[in-house]
């Protein structure tokens, strides 16, 4: 804990340099101001509140709940082209589809999920749960996530996230599905839940 060191990622099958002392050391740099605590509950002219106008020109229902739609400036489109044939190794490309959906929490915008009522996170997580199996079943990758905050890349205070599905494994997921299934195989158990009983019994 006070001495450099490198430290093993199981699911990056990597090694990691801890430099544990140098949380010791005067900090001069950047500090973020914390999120703005004025957020109106509802602004007719943020686009993820209900009845709101996105930037597309469609107009947000009066939803009460969740609200998911695809968004309007998607990552990922399904339709895209092939891309052309590269005439270098070095340049190559390969072709890349999927859907982008932004899911909104709440109607509320002055709220974010831990300030919800159980039954209305839990309407959140059930969301999430049908929208990874009706992507699953046409793309081998669906991720759901959120950015918090402006510094994060969020552009907007409203509770909602992104649901990204896509044609291909990105690299990371590829990586840690390639370790996981080895430590699986060498083991007989889920590293994941190796992991999370090891850290439980060591507190």
């Amino acid at each position: 804990a006070e001495h450099q060191h490198v430290r093993y990622n199981p699911l990056r099958d990597d090694w990691v340099l801890v430099s544990a002392h140098r949380v010791k050391r005067p900090w001069q740099g950047q500090l973020e101001k914390p999120p703005p605590e004025d957020v109106p509950r509802w602004d007719p002219k943020n686009p993820l509140c209900p009845g709101a106008t996105r930037a597309n020109g469609e107009v947000n229902p009066k939803y009460e709940g969740t609200f998911i739609f695809t968004n309007d400036f998607p990552a990922l489109q399904p339709d895209a082209p092939e891309p052309d044939d590269s005439d270098h190794p070095l340049f190559r490309a390969a072709p890349a589809r999927g859907v982008c959906k932004v899911m909104c929490f709440h109607p509320w915008s002055d709220l974010t999920l831990p300030l919800m009522s159980l039954p209305e996170i839990r309407a959140v997580i059930d969301a999430w749960a049908e929208l990874a199996t009706e992507l699953g079943a046409s793309y081998p990758w669906v991720q759901i996530f959120e950015n918090k905050g402006a510094m994060m890349g969020c552009s907007n205070p409203h509770p909602h996230c992104q649901v990204w599905a896509s044609s291909f494994l990105p690299n990371e997921a590829c990586l840690e599905d390639r370790t996981q299934r080895q430590h699986l195989s060498q083991h007989g158990v889920p590293m994941l839940l190796e992991y999370a009983e090891q850290e439980a019994r060591r507190k």
